[in-house]
């Protein structure tokens, strides 16, 4: 028989999930969620929570997609800059048409091999494909397509980022760029795969059209949220009991 999920930790799976939650989350570092838990009579320090987010956090963000329905026909890609340990990378990211990231995959260039990549990324966790993808107009995006079969009678539709039309692509960074700043930048390219993995399947979890609901069907569709995230993490009650 397999180990318990958390097997051979001090503290109960409730306080370790929600610490993950909070992290992934919230705009909030590992030494505020150490406070947060002393406030509650657990002294836990910063690098313990560290280890949390780092063993369960890829561990939830899977089941989280997992459970999720087939994404949409549709896929905006785009890729952005961002920074680690000051040096440039690429950021390429892929959306379907409901705003749903799909993945994400850190590279050092923004070539035919590094799209070509990208491509064969996304197409192993999701077989089926699209029927239409939407980039920019980096040529790097059609010669890879060229090259992959399971792309060929894929609709390839370009617009210009300048004119807001890929808002789509590009509004899903933004959530990675907060995060940034208030991480004070990227230092380990590892990590910051491991952690952007991890950062928008459980962030978009909980993500919620507020604007689009009335307070009693917003908070009947928080609460399943939080239900189907129970079972994720394996709780059999209410974490709240834990505090």
């Amino acid at each position: 028989m397999s180990k318990p999920l958390y097997h051979r930790h001090r503290f109960p799976g409730a306080v370790i999930s929600c610490a993950v939650r909070w992290y992934f989350r919230f705009q909030l570092s590992l030494r505020d969620i150490e406070e947060l838990l002393f406030e509650r009579g657990m002294v836990v320090s910063y690098e313990t929570v560290r280890h949390w987010c780092s063993k369960f956090g890829t561990h939830f963000a899977h089941r989280i997609k997992q459970a999720r329905p087939d994404p949409g026909t549709t896929w905006h890609l785009d890729e952005v800059f961002v920074t680690i340990g000051s040096e440039p990378y690429l950021l390429w990211r892929a959306v379907d048409q409901h705003g749903v990231e799909l993945d994400i995959l850190l590279q050092k260039r923004r070539d035919k091999n590094a799209a070509k990549r990208f491509f064969r990324h996304l197409l192993a966790q999701y077989p089926n494909g699209p029927r239409k993808i939407i980039t920019d107009q980096l040529r790097s995006y059609p010669a890879a397509k060229s090259e992959i079969p399971e792309l060929a009678g894929v609709q390839h539709v370009f617009v210009k980022a300048a004119a807001r039309v890929n808002n789509r692509a590009e509004n899903s960074h933004q959530p990675t760029r907060e995060r940034e700043r208030r991480m004070k930048g990227f230092r380990s390219l590892q990590r910051t795969q491991t952690f952007l993995s991890c950062f928008g399947p459980i962030r978009q979890h909980f993500s919620i059209n507020r604007h689009r609901l009335g307070a009693v069907r917003y908070r009947t569709q928080l609460a399943k949220r939080f239900a189907s995230w129970h079972r994720f993490t394996v709780l059999t009650q209410n974490p709240s009991t834990a505090f």
